[in-house]
């Protein structure tokens, strides 16, 4: 079967960019509490992108398959699987090692699929084999491509609204840096709890584009006081903010501290624009809690799909390219390279018919 890794070349992390590599794999024999899925498509990420960079712990060049991110359909079974597995859609949980604490892992490790040595499997190939444990059936609402956009940023978006977060309906959310699939991914689910959203982007067409996804408003974070334009802004019968969900770090906490209402939340699940954010002596005395937030526990995973089966929710879709092989995918890798995307881009590996799904 075809599968696509990265080739190691010389060259300094952050500076280096590794090429990608088309290369043949054996399909696997399922283990007795494994099943083997036929991969219908995957999901690129931001750590697919950092993984060609070497900014990402644990790179492996042992012909290991890029993404985490996978749906498909069962073709075959374990001795010890129920054989009712056959033929199901499915999407693959993204990460290993954590259970069920909302704390964080109960392993010293945890790994994500695609790309590394901490777990060593990726769905950028055509069949995979994993632990019966580690699949979800797929909503019957999505097809496949919308089915692989949603395990990771779904996962993570899940963890920072509902675990961390705590959001409620009629609470005022901000949600910063639209147009990636976390803030989206949160975006629907604030929305469907029946939260406030507001955004932030760069962009006009994406903050027009997230309004007509749900959002209340949005402002432009070229706007130099834009928490000022974010104020004006806020209903009269709540003008604060409950929670921020941020992915971008750097001055946002010090901005919305003001916005907050006393004991609000900042839930940071990255740091795009720089990897520190100051947190004040204002914010301890408005008692406001800032948060680190990761992906999520398997459990988190399955409450996530649940979830989006039940409100029926659709992810975004940046753009799809057809097929394993390197100029379907170096499009992909361009536009998360210069921001371009609004969704996810998303490798369709074979077509739904052929699954007979």
């Amino acid at each position: 079967m075809k599968a696509i890794t990265i080739e190691k070349v010389e060259g300094k992390p952050g500076k280096v960019y590794y090429p990608l590599k088309l290369i043949d794999l054996p399909i696997s024999t399922p283990k007795p509490t494994e099943v083997t899925v036929k991969l219908l498509a995957a999901a690129l990420n931001h750590r697919d992108h950092f993984i060609r960079q070497h900014l990402y712990p644990g790179i492996s060049f042992d012909s290991i398959p890029l993404l985490a991110d996978g749906a498909g359909i069962v073709t075959s079974t374990g001795s010890a699987v129920p054989t009712s597995w056959l033929g199901k859609r499915v999407v693959l949980a993204p990460g290993r090692g954590w259970d069920s604490d909302p704390a964080g892992p109960e392993s010293d490790v945890y790994a994500i699929l695609g790309g590394t040595k901490h777990a060593p499997t990726g769905t950028l190939q055509e069949y995979i084999s994993v632990p019966v444990s580690e699949v979800e059936e797929a909503p019957l609402h999505l097809d496949a491509v919308e089915s692989a956009a949603i395990p990771l940023c779904g996962l993570t978006a899940f963890r920072a609204v509902f675990t961390k977060g705590q959001v409620q309906a009629g609470q005022n959310v901000l949600i910063t840096g639209i147009g990636g699939g976390v803030a989206l991914m949160a975006l629907a689910f604030c929305c469907a709890k029946g939260a406030v959203v507001f955004v932030t982007s760069g962009s006009g067409d994406k903050l027009v584009a997230a309004k007509e996804l749900g959002a209340s408003a949005g402002v432009s974070y070229k706007s130099t006081a834009w928490e000022k334009d974010l104020k004006g802004l806020l209903p009269r019968s709540r003008p604060y903010l409950d929670v921020v969900i941020d992915g971008a770090g750097g001055d946002v906490a010090a901005r919305t501290v003001p916005l907050l209402k006393r004991g609000g939340k900042i839930v940071s699940y990255g740091m795009t624009l720089a990897p520190q954010t100051p947190f004040t002596m204002s914010a301890v005395l408005k008692n406001i809690d800032l948060m680190g937030s990761t992906m999520g526990s398997r459990k988190e995973f399955g409450d996530m799909v649940e979830f989006v089966r039940d409100k029926q929710l659709r992810p975004v879709i940046s753009k799809v390219a057809d097929g394993i092989s390197i100029d379907s995918l170096e499009p992909l890798f361009e536009d998360m390279k210069e921001g371009r995307q609004f969704g996810k881009l998303v490798v369709k590996i074979a077509p739904e018919d052929t699954a007979k799904l």
